[in-house]
């Protein structure tokens, strides 16, 4: 069974989504550990009532990226992890975990990639008035949401919608397609490991 760490920043509504999907079983995995940069984030309490390892940090506390990245490793090994999945974890993934996880941490962003990377995608997407958004998860690498795409799946934009709907829509479908592309990602995982 894979171990997993989850990477969050704030309230942890996909952690929430991700968490209940291996309670149910529908996810073969266990979550190793989750890594919050913001130690007041409301994501600490969700993985706190489920027991789950928390290791928090504030960026501000070390001298660099690569220092507190370093520390990240080393909790992220301490645990047997051997993926990374980022559920709104708001900061660039820098060489020293892409070194020691490439091709093994992937993100969740709310819209259709490349359109609209970095902060506040859904607020881009419905300023640029485009008809249709949506959500794509792909594998991390060095720039800013321009990993290669594991998936991706659209919501059209209506006519009288608000930022607030916009975001709820987007929100609905972050919520099925993480946690499907979680599981058919570590199945294959198990599936190539049994081959070797």
């Amino acid at each position: 069974m894979s171990r997993i760490a989850l990477f969050a920043s704030g309230s942890g509504s996909n952690f929430q989504v991700i968490a209940e999907a291996i309670q149910r079983g529908d996810i073969s995995a266990d979550i190793a550990i989750l890594v919050c940069d913001q130690p007041d984030a409301y994501v600490i309490k969700r993985a706190e009532q489920l027991q789950i390892p928390v290791f928090s940090f504030r960026a501000k506390d070390y001298s660099s990226k690569v220092e507190f990245e370093t520390k990240i490793v080393d909790k992220l090994r301490e645990a047997g992890v051997d993926f990374i999945f980022l559920a709104g974890y708001m900061r660039l993934i820098g060489e020293t975990l892409l070194r020691a996880y490439g091709g093994k941490i992937v993100n969740i962003h709310p819209s259709l990639l490349p359109a609209f990377p970095g902060k506040d995608a859904i607020g881009q997407a419905f300023n640029a008035r485009v008809k249709i958004t949506g959500v794509t998860v792909h594998f991390v690498d060095e720039g800013m949401d321009t990993g290669p795409i594991i998936d991706q799946e659209s919501v059209r934009v209506a006519e009288d919608e608000t930022r607030e709907s916009l975001q709820e829509k987007i929100q609905k479908i972050e919520h099925t397609l993480y946690p499907r592309v979680i599981k058919n990602l570590l199945t294959k995982a198990v599936v190539e490991g049994t081959k070797k």
